[in-house]
């Protein structure tokens, strides 16, 4: 007789037990499995297999190993178990397993904080789950790779933006395609605040034109000014304070309004001699959506890709018919949604910070446990620049 031990989660320990059909009124294809409790009891069960041994017994062994439980690793990350304000951001400790086929594990450096990440903590935007670790953006260490995976390796410095949400979180898993290396040039701070934000201005800008650029001393704002500005765009700008307003001119703004003091529709219609601009970028919202369709020039474009005042209201098909405007709500992931398409879009960020077209103000750092009080100054517009959070 021959004996294997097996590891089960449920049990002190198991033997699985080769019977000889001599020795047991049993069909050559039976094990038996003794079950050894803490009381010492004996209960015995069949187990039909086929007859080659030697692969049987390697699948038991693999069993074994994969029911041999790994040290539970606990990281801390902030998570959301009800919808609400920044009070509902809790700092918890939570399980984080290894990498599998496809994917690596990172320690995070530095999270960027994202408009987006309000929206969903809120629930204008739905997480697939719930609880959950908000949070689309980071940069990190790898510290462990999944099995067989090629092109990442321990000690990589890279960076991710978009889907999957989780980067509040010290550690983290995520698919290995969903990442960049970061360049040496390219600090792990200055790379967070930017990868989501730098890209987002990629795909917006255009060049050449006259355009309108709300909350223009916001993250993406400002971005959007520099580009802007270096493809030899006209760059009006929207602010809210005076300080603001510096910042934004700074940034490549030729024309900046501050919209408490003073209606910005009017003042873009003096600014361009009442000819409008060709595209508008409204990451605000509902305060400013029907505003900024009026700045337009004919056949001029809207382009909503943000609402930190709200849902717009509904519009009407029929209000763009007057001028032939364009309408549209782009979304960063569906311009990087191949890995060509984004390694090229984080690419062309990177280069531009490298030569100094794209100055990234990292203007405000908090802790990773510090989060809730991240959002409320970032909701209530305390903040300049790029906003990054530090596990």
């Amino acid at each position: 007789m021959s004996l294997l031990k097996l590891g089960f989660y449920n049990q002190r320990f198991h033997l699985l037990r080769f019977i000889p059909p001599q020795s047991s009124n049993v069909s050559p294809s039976t094990f038996w499995v003794q079950n050894l409790t803490n009381n010492n009891t004996t209960n015995h069960s069949s187990l039909s297999y086929t007859p080659r041994i030697n692969p049987v017994i390697a699948k038991a062994l693999r069993t074994e190993a994969a029911a041999t439980a790994q040290p539970i690793r606990m990281v801390k990350a902030i998570r959301v178990h009800q919808l609400g304000g920044p009070q509902v951001l809790k700092w918890e400790d939570v399980e984080l397993g290894e990498p599998k086929e496809g994917e690596i594990r990172i320690k995070n450096k530095a999270i960027g904080l994202n408009f987006i990440d309000i929206y969903f903590r809120k629930g204008v935007y739905k997480a697939a789950t719930m609880p959950f670790t908000p949070g689309m953006e980071a940069v990190g260490e790898v510290t462990a790779v999944g099995p067989g995976l090629t092109g990442r390796k321990v000690g990589d410095i890279v960076a991710y933006a978009g889907n999957p949400m989780g980067s509040y979180a010290e550690e983290q898993i995520l698919p290995a395609d969903k990442v960049v290396p970061v360049p040496p040039s390219v600090d792990p701070i200055t790379a967070a605040s930017i990868m989501l934000k730098g890209m987002t201005a990629q795909f917006l800008v255009e060049s050449g034109h006259t355009v309108l650029v709300h909350a223009a001393a916001g993250g993406v704002g400002s971005l959007l000014c520099q580009w802007a500005n270096a493809l030899g765009a006209t760059v009006i700008g929207t602010v809210s304070t005076k300080e603001k307003a510096a910042q934004a001119k700074e940034d490549g703004c030729h024309h900046v309004i501050i919209y408490k003091e003073e209606d910005f529709v009017s003042r873009v219609n003096e600014i361009t001699s009442g000819k409008g601009v060709e595209v508008v970028y409204d990451s605000v919202g509902k305060d400013t959506f029907e505003g900024s369709l009026a700045c337009l020039k004919p056949r001029g474009y809207m382009v909503s890709f943000g609402q930190s005042s709200g849902t717009p209201d509904p519009v009407p098909l029929s209000a763009l018919a007057p001028k032939s405007l364009f309408l549209t709500r782009p979304s960063m992931m569906q311009y990087t949604s191949t890995r060509d398409e984004l390694l090229e879009t984080a690419g062309e960020v990177f280069a531009n910070v490298a030569s100094g077209v794209l100055r990234v103000r990292v203007n405000h750092k908090y802790p990773l446990s510090e989060a809730a009080q991240a959002h409320a100054d970032l909701e209530n517009r305390r903040t300049t620049g790029s906003v990054v959070l530090i596990p």
